[in-house]
């Protein structure tokens, strides 16, 4: 039994979601985890080979600490499984640590076939609620947004402790993606802004209420289908993430030569400091804004559309 899951981009708003402000999110199917499940001998218990990070996981072994062990029994007990015998296979083609999801889409993924295996489908919400659980150890404290997005697999307008609202621009959006090769652990930026925000609370809460503002106009720009208007607003969003300092040289240089190549607008997406950036662009400028990033040293470039 086969499942897969979709990477994620966060158009707006990262960061400023775990304190309670307002995101948009939307899946990437141009790069995907999948579960492979298959019986094993007899006795033999449920065994996860995670092929891209070289893990071999034996459930019921001291995995306390391993987020997959974790959602993996999870889902089990929710199935009223106990270790089943199985071999379960997991890829991907997301990269680790580069604000795609790539935790949360291994972790769907993997529940998405263990129910698979038992005979029947996860609902969504579930799915989300099963996948949070591991995130909390990929990311410390996590905001919910990548589980929800990466197992509902659509557009979502995101706001934490809230119901889900599936969000759908006016008009089509093209994203050009940029991984910057540089691997950086979400848990961390969103360590370091927290650390930032207890130490200095009335100016963190003044960049998390603009960085939320610049998500309700830009809400409204793609309802309007004013893409000129959702570029700028995505450089505003970019600003307020450099003044949390979740930024860096490499991805300052491929936002400008993104900008410089006719993007509409252009900004980090995920945790910062490595990762990825997004840029806004119409159809014109979508080769020169590939291989900008190209010659930027981007490890490596999609193009992904959000209708």
């Amino acid at each position: 039994m086969t499942a897969t899951a979709p990477g994620k981009i966060i158009l707006v708003g990262e960061h400023a979601v775990v304190y309670g402000r307002p995101a948009i999110a939307a899946p990437v199917w141009q790069c995907v985890a999948t579960a492979t499940i298959q019986a094993a001998a007899p006795g033999s218990g449920c065994t996860l080979y995670a092929h891209d990070t070289g893990q071999q996981l034996r459930l019921g072994e001291g995995l306390a600490e391993e987020p997959l062990a974790i959602v993996a029994r999870l889902a089990l007990a929710q199935l009223g499984l106990d270790r089943p015998d199985w071999q379960i296979d997991l890829r991907s083609d997301i990269p680790i640590a580069s604000g795609l999801g790539s935790g949360a889409a291994l972790s769907t993924a993997l529940v998405r076939a263990i129910f698979r295996q038992a005979g029947c489908e996860v609902d969504p919400a579930t799915l989300s609620a099963l996948v949070y659980e591991s995130e909390r150890f990929y990311h410390g404290t996590p905001s919910g947004i990548d589980n929800t997005v990466v197992a509902y697999g659509q557009p979502i307008w995101f706001l934490k402790g809230a119901a889900l609202q599936p969000f759908h621009p006016g008009c089509a959006l093209t994203i050009v993606i940029a991984d910057s090769g540089v691997r950086s652990p979400t848990k961390e930026t969103v360590g370091d802004v927290r650390t930032g925000w207890l130490q200095d609370p009335a100016r963190y809460e003044a960049i998390f209420d603009a960085i939320g503002e610049t998500v309700v106009q830009a809400r409204l720009a793609m309802e309007r289908g004013d893409l000129p208007g959702l570029g700028a607003l995505l450089d505003a969003n970019q600003s307020w993430l450099e003044e949390l300092a979740v930024s860096s040289v490499l991805l300052r240089r491929l936002i400008e030569v993104a900008r410089n190549a006719g993007a509409l607008g252009a900004k980090l997406s995920g945790g910062g400091r490595g990762g990825n950036v997004i840029a806004l662009v119409d159809a014109a400028a979508v080769d020169r804004v590939c291989a900008a990033f190209t010659a930027a040293g981007a490890a490596r470039v999609l193009v992904t559309r959000i209708e």
